[in-house]
């Protein structure tokens, strides 16, 4: 089986993950300081501007790390937070008879406070079964449980289109007029903390889209390919695009209100049955699939099991108790996985 735990090491997945994902750079000085940070927030010790939760999907055969995602508290407390606003610039005169609505970016901070889901990535070996939506929802489940620690509003910032060479058609368009830089060389700088020269360099009045290159407009708002089940998963919370974009790859940023996330809303706390070793196969019951996670802040776990729809008590077999560190009599926080077995 596979479960979600807090993070130990994960510098071998960070080397895997490509350009794109800001929020795992490979880089050995910056991972060790987001574990520390990420340790420090479990311990109830990190300051509001650094609690960072970062999670990790484990192969309970072999105990290997496979996936990782992470809970940003608030983003831009002690750094600058930008994306650009997508918006529309009027000009008309009356006398001219002339009328012209302009689609333009807008650079903003207009996020800061707000927490994020970020560094979603799971290798390529393990992507089947549930461990993508384990990953990736284990986090919506922990800010239900721990819903105090974060801001009433979320976001999630998806990687943006790419090019077959690995190139954003967005930042050839318009970042690399102001940066004289590759994208995966800005991309990297980012991930690693130096952002000062995004706003010593970046265009602080409307850029007109429509003075961009075709390539790069039609990627304004659009996802990478292989981010597209992540923003499918995300949709179907409840998230929405509300017409912010990453700044260097356009990128869409999703948004919902933390208690409106249908994850956090539905999830509710249950006591843990412990059942047998050899039940029915799911094959033959009605059971759905659901997503459990104990509710011990600093050892968290989480995993996904069979149970029927409607329940009174969780049952769990024993492997799955074990690993998430409960016992009979105790409770869960549980929600089924998939949006429709909730109705």
């Amino acid at each position: 089986m596979f479960y979600v735990r807090p993070i130990a090491h994960v510098l071998s997945l960070s080397e895997r993950t490509g350009t794109g994902l800001t929020s795992l750079p490979a880089n050995a000085e910056r991972l060790a300081h987001r574990i520390e940070r990420s340790l420090a927030s479990f311990a109830g010790t990190a300051a509001r501007a650094d609690e960072c939760y970062v999670f990790v999907l484990v192969d309970d055969a072999g105990g290997a790390v496979v996936g990782i995602s992470a809970i940003q508290a608030a983003v831009g407390l002690s750094e600058p937070w930008y994306n650009y606003h997508v918006g529309t610039q009027v000009h008309a005169s009356r006398e001219l008879e002339v009328y012209t609505a302009a689609p333009t970016l807008f650079l903003t901070n207009d996020h800061t406070g707000h927490s994020e889901l970020c560094s979603l990535f799971l290798d390529s070996r393990y992507r089947r079964a549930r461990n993508g939506p384990l990953l990736a929802k284990v986090r919506l489940l922990f800010i239900a449980e721990f819903a105090d620690r974060f801001a009433s509003k979320v976001i999630a910032e998806l990687r943006g289109r790419l090019d077959a060479n690995g190139k954003s058609p967005f930042w050839e368009g318009l970042g690399r007029r102001f940066f004289a830089m590759d994208y995966s060389r800005a991309d990297y700088l980012t991930g690693i903390g130096q952002k000062a020269f995004v706003a010593e360099l970046m265009p602080r009045h409307p850029v007109y889209t429509n003075l961009l290159p075709e390539e790069a407009r039609a990627v304004i708002g659009e996802v990478h390919a292989q981010t597209e089940p992540a923003r499918a998963m995300l949709e179907s919370e409840g998230f929405r695009y509300e017409g912010y974009v990453d700044i260097f790859d356009a990128g869409p940023t999703l948004e919902c209100f933390r208690d409106n996330i249908h994850a956090v809303r539905q999830s509710q706390p249950l006591p843990v049955a412990i059942g047998e070793d050899n039940p029915v196969p799911d094959s033959l019951t009605d059971d759905v699939l659901w997503l459990v996670a104990n509710r011990n802040f600093e050892r968290f776990r989480a995993t996904v099991a069979p149970a029927p729809a409607r329940i009174a008590r969780f049952p769990l077999l024993p492997h799955a108790a074990t690993a998430l560190g409960v016992a009979a009599g105790d409770t869960v926080r549980a929600v089924p996985l998939s949006p429709r077995d909730r109705l």
